[in-house]
């Protein structure tokens, strides 16, 4: 397996040296609910981690939840609250949509207020070993003290200074150095320090909390494009400075969402809640279309491109329905020659399903083998002379990798199954009782509701549409 790194800025070879893989993704700030754009990156790396379990890894997965920050604490002002109960309800609101997207829950979601003895830890050692330095009661990174500085970014220091701002107010060395250590402002939620009363800077909550339950030095590193500089250029000189060890071997970064080829953000007004976007196309279909591209590809974001995913995500739930239905039909148990011949090409197109998987996570190719095989399933299943072992054979490679990717539903909203199919049935006992008139009514009520009926030599099926 190979993924491309950016650090080295090349496709490595990912080896392990036991079979226990240690990764850490960086979670969201809990202030607001989270956009179509922050939704990449979690499902991306929730797509990561079920295929590096489905390779046979342990994986120890940390996401953590940035619970203070500046935007938390403005808010809470605002709305005359806490910053702990601003917290509480969007990380709630965080797990009601993560379910709906088909994301995993992490090993830990740790959250930054409940490790700062941890990050104080830290940074004393950060000043201990003069990497650090204290000005009233703010810590302050010297970015200079750590060579590598800038490795992950790949820009020299004197790019990087040459380019930064710094605030007249501020007292740094350098206007690249940055805070370890925010001293307490009037009104804002603070905590006990060598230094006084104050909180963390951003980027030190995500050093402690990798050391805290990964340990010195991880496997993947991963997050969005928009992290590599500052956050995680950060992230590994105050790590390294301290630990004296490389903070990840790979480093992973998706692509941007795109709307009208800016960079979708809540700073640019340009962002779509993915609870607002769920709402008209179902959690579903945002899930399929983040995974329908390469995860370093930017991708657009548009009305007509998740209609698009819509229809794709349907050929999947058709053929899910197909299986469903036909499985009950079914007698004969003997192969024929033509269903030998597909499940050999089922059995390539899987192949070619973990060959562009194990090639820098190609989800985008993966996904195109998966259609292959819904395709070759769809015109096998549809024979009335199809055999139980073809459809047990084929189906099992279908599921197994809808699974994998996380589109195992096959509808969703499906309260009124069982008032849809005791309509169907109702239409079926018309017809037999001639009464074609009512058999033609329910059609039109079932129409309205969305459902498609279809009268086959092995009874109706239906799907929605």
């Amino acid at each position: 397996m190979k993924l491309y790194n950016s650090l080295t800025r090349s496709k490595d070879e990912f080896t392990i040296k036991d079979n226990s893989i240690r990764m850490y993704a960086c979670g969201p700030t809990v202030y607001n609910y989270f956009h179509v754009g922050n939704a990449r990156c979690f499902v991306v790396f929730d797509m990561l981690r079920r295929y590096l379990e489905y390779r046979g890894y342990k994986v120890i997965f940390v996401q953590n939840f940035t619970d203070v920050d500046d935007k938390m604490i403005k808010k809470a002002q605002a709305e005359n609250t806490t910053v702990g109960e601003i917290a509480d309800k969007y990380i709630q609101e965080y797990f009601t949509d993560a379910k709906g997207l088909g994301i995993k829950p992490a090993t830990y979601h740790p959250k930054a207020t409940e490790n700062i003895d941890q990050i104080i830890e830290i940074i004393e050692a950060l000043i201990k070993k003069g990497h650090a330095y204290v000005v009233d009661s703010d810590v302050y990174f010297n970015t200079k003290s750590f060579n590598e500085y800038g490795k992950l970014s790949h820009m020299p220091i004197e790019d990087l200074e040459a380019g930064a701002r710094i605030d007249i107010n501020e007292v740094k060395n350098s206007p690249i150095d940055f805070a370890l250590w925010k001293a307490k402002k009037e009104g804002e939620i603070s905590w006990s320090s060598p230094w006084g009363e104050g909180r963390p800077g951003w980027h030190i909550e995500c050093s402690a909390m990798v050391k805290k339950f990964l340990g010195t030095e991880i496997d993947i590193h991963c997050g969005g494009q928009d992290l590599i500089f500052p956050h995680h250029e950060n992230e590994i000189a105050q790590s390294e400075c301290a630990t004296d060890h490389i903070l990840a071997k790979f480093w992973l970064h998706n692509g941007y969402i795109n709307v009208d080829n800016k960079k979708m953000s809540k700073s640019d007004g340009n962002f779509f809640m993915v609870r607002d976007a769920a709402k008209q196309y179902g959690y579903q279909t945002i899930r399929y279309f983040l995974l329908s591209s390469h995860y370093r590809s930017p991708i657009n974001f548009s009305a007509e491109i998740l209609e698009q995913s819509k229809a794709s995500l349907a050929r999947f739930q058709n053929c899910a329905a197909n299986i469903k239905f036909i499985s009950s039909k079914l007698y004969n148990a003997e192969l024929s020659e033509p269903e030998k011949l597909s499940l050999l090409i089922i059995n390539d197109k899987k192949k070619q399903f973990i060959d562009a998987m194990d090639d820098d996570f190609n989800t985008a190719d993966a996904i195109s083998a998966l259609f292959e095989i819904t395709r070759e399933i769809n015109s096998n299943i549809s024979n009335e002379t199809c055999s139980i072992e073809y459809l047990n054979t084929s189906s099992g490679v279908f599921f197994e990798f809808l699974n994998l990717l996380g589109l195992e539903k096959s509808t969703e909203n499906n309260d009124d199954t069982e008032e849809i199919e005791n309509l169907i049935n109702q239409r079926i006992e018309a017809k037999k009782n001639k009464n074609y008139i009512l058999a033609d009514q329910i059609r039109s009520i079932l129409k309205e509701k969305g459902i498609i009926l279809e009268d086959t030599p092995q009874g109706v099926k239906w799907k929605r549409v």
